[in-house]
């Protein structure tokens, strides 16, 4: 079984366009009745579907799923069922995955009911499964978000440059940057050098304004832009995912079944509403205003002194629930930074982020920066 994995990390606006063009010419998108579904030796059949395969076409689809999707066949189907569980009986009991999934996909609390199956196919004729939602799901693929957001760019008229793309099992992440959108902020970089690069601070003391788009295909979060910003010394952001506007994946029931071909207006109904949040953001986010109220929120909590780093490091990890692996990066970042306040604990959290090859994690991580500064500050004051 394929686990949640990174597809690409840092990738430019042109690799990550081709890797999204081949996903979306492999998708396979099926509704498909409870009474279709079957479970064979780990895979998920959907009986009455065709697929062309290297033997030639197949009366049934059959996919491999992926881990996400063993979680939403747990989530959906069966009241008993956990994702860790099916992994478990995957791994090592293969028959009592199939006898489970089976026992459950035929109870009478599922009888009547729909799922959306969202499989890619493989080169091979093969396919794998890598979501198990429910037929409200409204599909708003991560190849038009990228379009109709850049499309968005366009309209709003604003500099820009798109400074990396992250792409996972999970989400897609794109991420924004006006460098005409700037604030001198000395008083969040006093005293901290780039981990990276070895600028300063006081060489370097701009924060720009930009924002983070994200969308899932597979039922994990809604497609939003959140603001971010971004230290010029070292390329450091944190992402306000509090701020963020949001369009939720549901709509109206899916009622036809068998393998989809959406609609054109439906399309331009949900990419119409995408383009129309982006420049609403373009305005709110790359603004000088919003850019002021974010520095000064850090400034409140920035110069609190840390008497005792690894405590606090020690303390805000514990907190977030870091992996000790985290932990100890954050301390060598935070050391390497040479800021000895609450902002350099949240420094040295956004500074490792960087380095996370996981881009879920480091996503997260950015989203945390706040709520970091927050409990180094606390902590600080605590322990002086």
């Amino acid at each position: 079984m394929t686990e949640p994995r990174t597809l690409t990390r840092n990738a430019s606006l042109t690799d990550i366009h081709a890797l999204l063009l081949g996903q979306h010419a492999r998708k396979v998108d099926i509704i498909a009745p409870i009474g279709t579904l079957l479970a064979d030796a780990g895979r998920l059949v959907v009986r009455g579907e065709p697929q062309v395969t290297a033997d030639g076409v197949s009366p049934d689809s059959v996919f491999l799923p992926t881990a996400l999707c063993d979680g939403g066949i747990a989530d959906r189907v069966g009241h008993d069922l956990t994702a860790k569980y099916l992994s478990t009986c995957r791994d090592k009991a293969i028959d009592l995955y199939d006898s489970n999934v089976n026992t459950w996909l035929q109870h009478p609390d599922n009888a009547g009911k729909k799922y959306l199956v969202r499989g890619l196919t493989n080169d091979d004729g093969t396919a794998i499964a890598r979501a198990f939602l429910s037929d409200s799901y409204k599909v708003i693929d991560n190849i038009d978000v990228l379009m109709t957001v850049l499309d968005g760019l366009r309209e709003a008229g604003v500099d820009v440059e798109v400074v990396s793309c992250d792409l996972t099992d999970r989400r897609m992440y794109l991420r924004v940057k006006s460098e005409a959108v700037a604030l001198a902020v000395p008083e969040l970089v006093r005293g901290y050098r780039s981990p990276y690069n070895g600028k300063t601070g006081e060489e370097l003391p701009l924060m720009f304004a930009g924002f983070e788009v994200s969308n899932s295909e597979v039922g994990h979060g809604a497609f939003s832009i959140a603001p971010r910003v971004i230290l010029q010394v070292c390329g450091n952001g944190s992402t306000r995912r509090f701020d963020a506007v949001r369009s939720q994946h549901l709509g109206g029931k899916l009622e036809d079944e068998g393998t989809i071909v959406w609609s054109q207006a439906t399309q331009e109904k949900n990419l119409a509403l995408i383009r129309s949040k982006t420049v609403d953001a373009v305005k709110g986010f790359l603004s000088g205003e919003y850019l002021q109220k974010v520095a000064g929120e850090m400034a409140a909590e920035a110069g609190v002194e840390i008497a005792k780093p690894e405590e606090t490091i020690k303390h805000v990890a514990k907190t977030m629930r870091y992996t000790e692996e985290q932990q100890a990066d954050i301390l060598r970042m935070f050391i390497k930074g040479g800021s000895t306040t609450a902002i350099g604990v949240m420094h040295a959290v956004t500074a490792s982020a960087q380095g996370q090859p996981d881009a879920d994690l480091a996503a997260d991580m950015e989203a945390d920066s706040m709520r970091v500064l927050s409990l180094a500050a606390a902590h600080g004051r605590a322990t002086r």
